[in-house]
């Protein structure tokens, strides 16, 4: 009986749940899609980190992220090569430099500079010779440039800081989080295209324990020898770099405050959409209780059709949220979504529609029975 009259009540105006479930929809996508964004961000700051097969980073002291990198001497490579236990090292350059276009503009471009860049699974997603780099005046460059250079082609000769390059093959998915391009370049001819900068100088030390090394009895090794630089493992590195993103730029922030309000509109068209249809049905419900219903019963009515609220709104917003994936894919925008996400807004979904409920349910609490039997 409750399963059908909360049915009924709720299908009895369709346009009324029809807004109903969109309220929730549109609470639903704007947090999977303000929470997917988000994580793709995250992303996009750590990809490099992530990909690299460097178990430690060596860094210039209080460096904040992997973006904002400050140089020290190269030759503290050799101090970490005589660590027991490190496998390999070597100096990684991460710097900014300006590239002219055809169109005469210029642009910004992040490069990654190193000797041996198969070494480190750096790039990961390319196409070309990586190991060309060394052999003349080349760089590589990732495919997302197009965003900001405009089209370009493997062949293709562009300028970095006023030094006529060849690009000589395209990387996928090396992109940064503050969408400037990366490109990949030859650690010495970078010394030499900006030596008052560079020139015996590095960003990074990247550093491989060989099999069966304690990672951390390396890492207190390197920081014994290295007092005034910094030692953080893969995972800390990335978190780290991932924490500035949150804490400092306010993005943290702006995601709470755009689900709060995703969540704050659902609840208040469902709220008003199930006191409104309450209130129309109010003489099923005193007659629910004038044949003995208790107010339990009454709540698993109105518990009834917010879930139906809830898992109807729930698909339609994870609908929507998923076909929006392709679209931003195509703005090198990508949308993450966790399936462990997905049962969190679930049950968020069915919590938030519940609660909006009683608000209906203390006006039925107090109903008097004998209302089904006045005119």
């Amino acid at each position: 009986m409750a399963v059908d009259l909360a049915r009924k009540n709720l299908l009895h105006d369709k346009l009324r749940f029809f807004i109903t479930v969109m309220g929730v929809a549109f609470a639903v996508t704007l947090v999977f899609v303000q929470v997917g964004l988000f994580l793709g961000l995250l992303r996009n700051a750590t990809t490099v980190i992530e990909h690299m097969s460097a178990d430690l980073w060596v860094t210039s002291k209080n460096t904040p992220n992997v973006d904002f990198a400050h140089t020290f001497p190269e030759s503290y490579v050799q101090r970490v090569k005589s660590v027991p236990g490190v496998e390999k090292a070597e100096n990684l350059i991460l710097t900014f430099a300006q590239i002219s276009l055809p169109t005469g503009a210029q642009e910004s471009v992040q490069i990654y500079c190193m000797k041996n860049f198969t070494d480190w699974n750096l790039p990961w997603n390319y196409e070309g010779n990586i190991e060309d780099l060394r052999r003349g005046p080349y760089f590589m460059l990732d495919s997302s440039a197009v965003k900001r250079f405009g089209t370009f082609q493997v062949g293709d000769y562009r300028e970095i800081i006023d030094n006529r390059m060849q690009i000589i093959g395209r990387t996928k998915e090396a992109v940064s989080f503050t969408t400037t391009p990366l490109a990949f370049l030859d650690y010495d001819r970078m010394q030499a295209l900006s030596p008052a900068l560079l020139r015996n100088r590095t960003s990074y030390i990247v550093v491989k324990v060989a099999p069966g090394a304690d990672i951390e009895t390396v890492r207190r090794e390197i920081r014994s020898r290295m007092p005034y630089n910094d030692v953080w493992t893969k995972q800390e590195w990335a978190d780290r770099s991932r924490s500035y993103w949150v804490v400092n730029t306010g993005l943290g922030l702006n995601m709470v405050l755009t689900v709060f309000l995703g969540v704050l509109v659902g609840v208040v068209v469902v709220a008003q959409t199930l006191y409104t249809s309450t209130m129309e049905h109010l003489k099923e419900f005193g007659t629910v209780k004038a044949i003995g219903g208790s107010n339990g019963d009454i709540y698993k009515i109105l518990g009834e059709q917010a879930v139906i609220s809830a898992l109807a709104g729930f698909a339609v917003g994870t609908a929507m949220a998923f076909g929006m994936r392709p679209l931003m894919a195509k703005a090198d925008l990508h949308l993450i979504i966790p399936q462990q996400f997905l049962a969190i807004v679930l049950i968020g979904t069915v919590v938030m529609c519940l609660a909006a409920s009683m608000l209906s349910f203390k006006k039925i609490a107090g109903i008097d029975p004998a209302l089904v039997f006045r005119a």
